[in-house]
Parts: C-alpha cells; structure tokens; sequence
C-alpha cells in the first residue's frame, strides 16, 4: 500500500535521509521508531510530498508517486496528522475535520456521512465539534488532527509522533482511539512514528527503527 524504496532526502544541504526502504501493506499497523532529529518526520514528509527527494521512489497503492504533487496525495486516500497538528485556530474543531474533504471536491452529503463516521470513532470530539480550534488544548488537537486525517484516510492514516507530549492517560486514550480505528478500518493501514514503543506495543505488528537517517526492520 505505502512503498518506500531508496529514498534520500536533504535539508539545508544536510543528508537527512539515507536509501530509505519501507513498506507498510493494506491493512498493516506499522511503527517508526527513532529519536528526536533521527528522521521520522522527514521519511513522513517525503511520503507526502512535503519533503523532496534526492534518489529513490515514493508509491502508493502501486502508483508512483513522483509526479503526484503533496495536495494531491491525500485524494489517493491517504490522511496525514502531522506532529505538530497544523489547526486552523479560528475554525470550529467540526470545520477543521470538514476542510480535507471539502478540498477533494466531495459532496456536502459524503462530507457529513464521513464526519459522522470520525466522530463514532472518536467520541470525544462530538462535545467539541462546535469550539474553536485555538481553545483546544494539546491532547484534544492531537484527536481533532487523527478525526480530521480520518476524513481522507480511506486506505491510510499516516500520524507523526501523536503522543509525544501527551499526559500518561491522554496517550492511552489516544491509543484506544486507533485500536477502534483497527476494529472498525480493518483494511486501513496505519504507520506511526514515535520515540518510545512503549504505548504502541498492543497496536502495532511490525517495527521499523530509523537512526541517522538510516532505517532497519526491528
């Protein structure tokens, strides 16, 4: 389903990424673990199209995603949360979800049908549908960025570092969130970064570690 193969990506003139692989298949719940700085956020940047790539080929779903730019990649059903969550403040937390959607040019009865869907997975968020995104704090923007990353999220949820500054009980929420997100997708597939993988084991089934831009099958 996602496909990385050899991908070498910079920043600043720094190799940050070095001959990347990974595959995460229909359905897998795959983990990226690593430090702080050790690439995750790029490998998930350069699967998205956010990140440009020096060598190597991104594929979803089989295609080849090199002429795919990034705001187009969510319409091949893949749903992003970046780390740091990337809220419009000013919007509701219901237009914050809705936004992705509307986007892609969906109808306003297919846009509501998936809303009410993220919203049974994520019931937490139905209380909050109708605050103000700027008056969320850390834990409830983290949930309102997987319900909105769900509402494209058909094949894939792809989420960046989600519990990282989480209180103990608000990450186990989270991860009770995905595990639902496993029952009721089973065919989505999941790839989660994270420093520890700790909270993850009971979710995930294959580990990847990535050190100094360098990845290897736990």
């Amino acid at each position: 389903m996602l496909q990385l193969e050899g991908i070498c990506a910079e920043i600043g003139g720094a190799r940050v990424l070095r001959h990347v692989s990974l595959t995460v298949p229909p359905g897998g719940r795959v983990a990226l673990i690593g430090r702080n700085g050790a690439g995750k956020t790029t490998t998930l940047r350069a699967l998205m199209g956010l990140a440009p790539l020096r060598e190597g080929k991104v594929s979803i779903d089989g295609r080849d995603c090199g002429a795919v730019p990034a705001h187009r990649r969510c319409a091949l059903g893949v749903g992003y949360a970046p780390e740091e969550r990337n809220l419009f403040g000013s919007f509701t937390v219901r237009d914050n979800m809705l936004l992705p959607a509307q986007v892609l040019g969906l109808s306003g009865r297919e846009c509501q049908r998936r809303l009410e869907a993220a919203l049974e997975l994520l019931p937490e968020l139905r209380d909050l549908a109708g605050r103000k995104a700027a008056g969320l704090s850390g834990g409830q923007g983290k949930m309102v960025a997987l319900g909105r990353a769900l509402m494209v999220g058909t094949r894939a949820i792809i989420l960046d570092e989600p519990l990282q500054g989480l209180a103990p009980a608000l990450a186990l929420r989270y991860v009770d969130a995905l595990k639902r997100l496993r029952s009721a997708l089973p065919d989505v597939a999941i790839l989660v970064t994270e420093s520890s993988p700790n909270l993850l084991k009971s979710l995930i089934e294959t580990t990847f570690i990535i050190e100094r831009g360098e990845v290897t099958q736990a």
